[in-house]
């Protein structure tokens, strides 16, 4: 059974009552938000977050469960009785076990203010443009609250640190920064063209400043109720010279909650908890947790709870005793010795951190080597919320090959002490009655997370030496982000030298390179006794490295000649740092390396602190809401936890929980199901699967090919097979692990190589042929060939699928909440499923919290499961997805394959292309044939092709089935055509912005698939872009640093964008509105479009607003619900305000001419006095409206008719430093231009483009999605699947709207552009400009030297194309760069060995 605790022993029992004897508490008592809370015997296995949600405090989120995304973050305030102060932590809740906060104070979101009345953080962020979606918008401003906590006047560089631990899918980060750099101690102007334009000023509760408003009679300030012109309320107000159109609150710090003055005075017990699964103890001494650990030899050491909450959650470990030992202070102090430092083991990293600061300004400096190398790791471990808790004794003990901690304490004579009880009596506490050994750290672990730590024994001391003269200690560490993520490799390098740089002692260290930590024992043979400086030397000590240093090509982490390459070459960096310290490399002895050996080898690549500009139009004349940048309309509901999102919706009567039986077979046969003993569990309702469902089981957005449950047969690991229902969560979860599932597996493809070598295709193949390739080809100066590669995307909404079914006592209805971007389909596909008529189900949304496509038809699959537990059971039943089983089931942005041959001219025009686009679909086809018509149409990019054939075909795989996101198949497409265009110009000799230029399409000229382009900007934003970002001069400056620099290379792109407005489907172009006028005056609003962060609701109230010529605040969006406007298209395709806000407009303009006889007759009456007028004239007050989009339709049979509506376009500027040692980059600056029209709000889509952008960079650079050989997909959660954070956008980051524009054929919406998907693919503007650098290196660094040494076999190595996969990650861009060391690391693939992990 699950739900049992026992004990093992009548002696064990016995024991128990001896330790309990000593006062041990089963009584939890902490203080939330101001509130004393108590607490008798908590569950041990509720998380802090579980229980803040469970009482109705859900502004904190969850995002991950793995303390990977930050959305969970609140404050832990505790007081340090040995320093007499408070501590304020910022922590992860979704990991922080409830019982571990006890004598605590817990501040959430909502404790340290509210929309009517914010924290000076809330509002900042708010108004200033900082939260989109906002679901990740709470937790960010937890962070910043912690750090002016802490520091009130911070630096920009802490404040840009203090975001580490916390992501954002939206904004680009760059919003929430210049608000929160409003709190640091000197601000940097940021400049705005054109700020706000006419707009009112606004206070700190986003009121007017009367004197800059026009005053009317129908109100009196800004209509708010809370209006500071209402209330007379006079606070104190600041403006800041970057935002000089706001008032905003002076931030106080005296005026904070204050720390409960009781638990200052409290005492510390020792507490034990029994939960349903777990006992929990936790002692307040040295001795208590000895005397247990005695008991309880067997039981689970928690503090920080980062490893032991992942175990239990994710890999279902099970630890039914656990002892906390946060609060034994023994095991928290630290002394400066004479040889050392000496820290207590579960110290948290955060204070080892202050600990090591102060030790370096208390050992003389060559002392303190050691001291720096580990807060040198420190600074990239992890986030703050996990350095505030986590310790190094959990990284010790735990014994991870790929340990930030470990590979430094194994080069360094670290000493770890290990302590146990003596076999005594367990009243004896005396120093005397203990065992202790001290433990040199090369005998400490044993192998793969194993250890010579005894059962009974704890670690209770680290002892870490000092430096001694003319030692030198480095510790490196590479991973795919630089900010919060795990290494690939990291090392820990020591060496000692006597006075004539001869070897004394040396130890390198590596983790990442095997199991278990390791020394690399040969190398150091070799190189001691030798001179340090002598480049012999260096090159056989590398030789050696690699030779003991071996992996296979399918070992274990995969990308083996990455990993080899990485130790490698921090050894040659070491070896140069060193040099260049004892002064072998200076001016006078080495003329040619004395300029960049410092920069280029010995300090990682360092950004410089953020900064931005945003230059955008002005509104037109005489347009009072539309165009001007006012903040997201839920923005300040959003930053103070107020708005609701699915999960947030309280608990309905007789609610149940759902989780899904989901395949672990990629194909096979499903021979039996049995459940009985997971129905056999207490408060388990149900068990539900293909053979329950009451209609139909098949459904599909386009081709019905999916079921609901898997009825025979399984397609793709992830794919759902039957539904658990029970009380609660936990119940659920542990439940269906019970359920048997017995398979016969059957043969699975899983990439897009295999698929065409199988042949494995959906029917439905596209082509698009324009003019005479045979002539293109036959006529042409040079033809070229070649492939492009581009991988998946995971979206990463922060808020993960959820739905809420509730059945209705009658009639069959069903109302069903759903975190969907399409309401409609959702509730068409529920009705068939139950087998009634779709008048019975509603389907409702307020907001997601981020879809970016993901959510446009893998909504559905969960809806669907859950709506048939319901019909059976007649209960409500919520399910939110957890995010490695969202990341698993719901599909990704399609990884995509193009082959393409084209002929060129000796000029440099392209005169014909043939391309074979293949799109790894997965399992079913979801949207993948919309998908790869866009990818088709999308392939000419910018440039114009007199004779072009593309050809598509949409691979069936074995993975999940991948959908939308955002671009919908154009990225892909374009991503295809630029590497073109790079592969072609070098083939050529020529430059790329030379080639780019030469072919950029022109005003009436058409398109492979014959759309007239009119209204056509890109030449003169080209050319705009190429003058403001001083692109020319650019070009030189990075010619000449790549001329002067070994390791170290920049790089420069312009890549241009079009992106196509319209659904390709043509039904689906359409949109339906209701506005109602209520005799108050006060105007409801229902739209088919779902907000999702976009600011789609904040678009349509201001074209409300101004169509009916009424203040925003008297007009409200409720939610979008499909028995308010029925038959709605999906939220996507970027036409939502195009379509909505004219089919809005329609129904404002009806109601419009219905009040205007009365605004005739009373000319000065309010507009409430104008509705009771109507309405007691018997005026209908209500209206519909409607819009579908004219002149589109096309023929693909026939190549002709208009595709698009119109198209928005851009271009960006992007130039990168790259550490060629390493594969490490960094985005010095980015410019970047948008034709965007004349904006519906300047401020929500100057924020979309550099969301969009930023979604981009980690597209082709970061986001890799890999599977394992097996079918299961590794990328399950920010834990190894990384998006872009705080610290990856450009360092200058320059956005632009193109001014000047005439738009003759623009008949959209107040002339604006659909802006939330055309600025992504301008995010491999990075790409390029990293592929710039990686040729700049071939080019340069190993013409000469290297050749001559004979590294390469061929002379021709550096002048090959780079041939550049996407995404570009570190371990890509590192192989790609070809030199001495990546060829010698190199490991060859034999015959018989699968890939560990591979790309679909």
């Amino acid at each position: 059974m699950v739900n049992e605790i026992s004990l093992n022993s009548a002696k064990e029992l016995e024991e128990i009552k001896e330790i309990n004897h000593k006062n041990f508490s089963n009584k939890l008592e902490f203080y939330l938000n101001g509130t004393c809370v108590e607490l008798e015997n908590p569950d041990p296995d509720t998380t802090l977050l579980q229980y803040i949600r469970s009482i109705g405090l859900t502004g904190t989120k969850l995002g991950c469960a793995e303390g990977g995304c930050g959305a969970c973050t609140v404050l832990i305030s505790s007081y340090d009785s040995t320093t007499q102060r408070i501590v304020n932590s910022s922590v992860n809740a979704c990991l922080a076990p409830l019982c571990s906060i006890d004598g605590r104070h817990v501040i959430t979101i909502e404790g340290i203010g509210s929309s009517h009345n914010p924290h000076p953080v809330q509002e900042r962020i708010a108004l200033l443009h900082g939260s989109q979606c906002g679901f990740c918008t709470p937790g960010i401003a937890m962070s910043l609250y912690a750090l002016l906590r802490n520091n009130p006047e911070p630096s920009e560089k802490e404040i840009e640190e203090c975001f580490d631990g916390n992501l954002c899918r939206c904004t680009g980060y760059r919003p929430i920064l210049d608000a929160a750099k409003t709190f640091a101690s000197t601000s940097k102007p940021i400049s705005r063209d054109n700020q706000i334009g006419d707009e009112k000023h606004i206070d700190s509760n986003g009121c007017c400043d009367n004197k800059k408003q026009e005053k009317t009679s129908q109100t009196k300030g800004c209509g708010r109720e809370n209006c500071c012109q209402l209330s007379g309320k006079v606070e104190e107000l600041v403006i800041f010279d970057e935002f000089p159109k706001y008032k905003l609150k002076r931030y106080d710090s005296s005026q904070e909650l204050i720390f409960p003055p009781s638990l200052m005075k409290r005492v510390p017990k020792p507490l034990s908890f029994i939960g349903r699964k777990t006992k929990w103890f936790r002692p307040i001494n040295l001795d208590q947790l000895l005397d247990l650990k005695r008991v309880y030899p067997n039981a689970k050491l928690v503090s920080g709870n980062t490893e032991v909450g992942i175990e239990t959650k994710f890999k279902k470990l099970k630890y039914p005793i656990q002892i906390y030992v946060g609060e034994v202070k023994a095991l928290q102090s630290w002394e400066f010795g004479d040889f050392g430092l000496t820290i207590g083991a579960n110290i948290t990293l955060s204070k080892f951190q202050q600990v090591l600061q102060d030790a370096c300004k208390h050992y003389k400096p060559h002392q303190t080597q050691v001291f720096q190398a580990i807060l040198n790791n420190l600074r990239w471990f992890a986030g703050n919320q996990i350095r505030n808790v986590a310790t190094p004794a959990g990284n010790i003990v735990t014994g991870s090959p790929i340990s930030d901690l470990n590979p430094i304490f194994l080069a360094t004579n670290t000493f770890f002490t290990l302590t146990s009880s003596s076999p005594t009596t367990i009243n004896d506490s005396d120093n005397e009655n203990k065992n202790r050994r001290m433990i040199p750290s090369e005998e400490f672990w044993t192998g793969y997370r194993k250890t010579i730590l005894a059962e009974q024994e704890i670690l209770e001391k680290i002892f870490v030496p000092c430096s001694n003269e003319n030692e030198f200690v480095r510790a490196y560490k590479q991973a795919k982000r630089r900010d919060d993520d795990i290494a690939i490799v990291n090392a820990a390098l020591r060496v000692a030298l006597d006075k004539d740089h001869l070897v004394q002692d040396v130890c390198l260290a590596f983790g990442g390179m095997s199991g278990v930590s390791l020394r690399a024992t040969q190398a150091e043979g070799f190189v001691k006794g030798r001179k340090w400086g002598d480049e012999k030397v260096l090159q056989e000590l590398l030789e050696t490295t690699l030779q003991e240093l071996q992996l296979n090509f399918s070992a274990p982490g995969g990308m083996a000649s990455y990993r080899r390459s990485l130790a490698a070459g921090f050894i040659y960096k070491f070896w140069h740092d060193i040099g260049t310290r004892i002064g072998l490399y200076t001016s006078e002895n080495n003329s040619n390396n004395s300029s960049i050996i410092k920069e280029e080898l010995t300090e990682i690549i360092e950004r410089e602190i953020s900064q931005g500009v945003q230059s955008f139009g002005r509104p037109e004349d005489g347009k009072n809401h539309v165009g001007k940048s006012i903040p997201h309309a839920s923005a300040l509901k959003q930053v103070t936890g107020e708005a609701v999102y699915l999960d947030d919706i309280p608990k309905v009567h007789g609610e149940l929980y759902g989780a899904l039986l989901l395949s672990q077979e990629p194909h096979a046969k499903i021979l039996s199901i049995d459940a009985s003993e997971a129905l056999a569990q207490l408060g388990v309702h149900g068990f539900f699967s293909a053979k329950d469902i009451p209609g139909e089981n098949k459904w599909g957005p386009i081709f019905h090919d999916e079921e609901v449950f898997a009825s025979t047969e399984v397609y793709c690991v992830g794919q759902i097979i039957g539904l658990i229902v029970a009380d609660t969560q936990t119940l659920a979860q542990e439940a269906v692990r019970l359920v048997k599932v017995k398979y016969e597996r059957l043969p699975y493809i899983l990439t897009i190589e295999e698929a065409i070598d199988k042949q494995s295709f959906f029917p439905n193949e596209r082509q698009i042929v324009r003019g005479d390739l045979d002539y293109a080809f036959n006529e042409a100066d040079y033809i070229f060939e070649g492939s492009s590669r581009i991988g998946g995307q995971e979206h990463f909404y922060l808020e993960t699928q959820a739905s809420l079914v509730i059945p209705k006592p009658e009639d069959h209805e069903f109302e069903v909440h759903a975190s969907t971007q399409n309401p409609t389909e959702t509730q068409i596909v529920l009705a068939s499923v139950l087998g009634i008529r779709a008048n019975k189900v509603v389907c409702r949304v307020k907001r997601l919290g981020g879809g970016f496509g993901g959510k446009e038809t893998r909504s559905i699959p969960l809806t669907a499961a859950l709506v048939v537990g319901a019909w059976h059971l007649k209960r409500p039943i919520r399910c939110m997805l957890d995010r490695d089983e969202d990341m698993m089931i719901t599909g990704q942005r399609h990884p995509a394959l193009g082959r393409w041959r084209i002929s060129m001219s000796k000029d440099g025009k392209i005169k014909g292309l043939d391309l074979d686009i293949y799109m790894n679909a997965g399992w079913s086809s979801d949207l993948s044939t919309a998908v790869l018509d866009r990818a088709m149409t999308h392939a000419d990019n910018c440039y114009y092709i007199a004779n072009m054939r593309v050809r598509g075909k949409i691979c069936k795989t074995n993975i999940h089935s991948n959908t939308a996101f955002r671009g919908f198949g154009g990225p892909q497409g374009m991503m295809i055509m630029e590497n073109i265009i790079n592969e072609v110009a070098d083939s050529m000799g020529i430059s790329v912005d030379t080639l780019r230029e030469i072919n950029l399409y022109k005003e009436g000229q058409k398109t492979h698939f014959n759309q007239l382009l009119i209204d056509w900007h890109i030449p003169q934003l080209y050319q705009q872009l190429k003058k403001t970002s001083d692109f020319e001069k650019r070009r030189n400056q990075v010619d000449s640093y790549n001329a002067s620099h070994k390791w170290r290379k920049r790089g420069l792109a312009f890549v241009p964008t079009k992106f196509g407005l319209s659904y390709t489907a043509l039904h689906l172009n359409q949109a339906g509105a209701l506005v109602h006028l209520y005799q108050d005056g006060s105007v409801l609003v229902s739209h088919g479009g779902v907000e999702m962060g976009q600011g789609l609701h904040t678009k349509i109230l201001q074209i409300a607003a101004e169509t009916l010529s009424v203040p925003l605040d008297q007009i409200h969006i409720m939610e979008t619900s499909t028995n308010t406007v029925a038959n709605t298209s999906a939220t996507a395709a970027s036409v939502s305000s195009d379509i909505n806000g004219y089919a809005v407009a329609n129904a404002c303009q009806k109601l419009a001419e219905r009040l205007r006889p009365y605004r005739e007759k009373i000319p000065n009456a309010s507009f409430e006095e104008i509705c009771r007028a109507a309405y007691f004239d018997r005026v209908n007050l209500s209206a519909n409206g409607f819009y579908k989009t004219p002149d589109i339709g096309y023929s693909w049979e026939k190549n002709e008719g208009q595709m698009f509506y119109y198209f928005t376009m851009g271009a960006a500027v992007t130039e990168i430093e790259l550490d060629l040692l390493t594969g490490d980059h960094t985005i010095l600056r980015t410019d970047l231009c948008m034709d965007i029209g004349r904006s519906l709000n300047y401020a929500i889509d100057i924020g979309q483009i550099e969301g969009g952008f930023v979604q981009g960079v980690g597209w082709c650079t970061i986001e890799e999605s890999l599977f394992f050989p097996n079918g299961q997909l590794f990328t399950r959660g920010p834990g190894n699947y990384k998006i872009p954070g705080f610290r990856d956008i450009p360092q200058d980051f320059r956005v632009s709207t193109y001014q000047g524009a005439q738009y003759p054929h623009l008949k959209t919406i107040h002339s604006s552009k659909g802006v939330g998907e055309p600025p992504l693919f301008l995010g491999s503007s990075v790409f390029f400009a990293i592929r710039d650098a990686i040729k700049a290196g071939r080019q340069v660094n190993f013409s000469n030297y290297y050749l001559s040494h004979g590294y390469f076999a061929q002379a021709n190595s550096i002048n090959e194309i780079v041939r550049l996969s996407s995404p570009a990650t570190p371990e890509r861009i590192r192989m790609a760069c070809i030199d001495h060391i990546s060829k010698a690391a190199f490991v060859s693939r034999k015959e018989d060995e699968k890939p560990w992990i591979l790309m679909a």
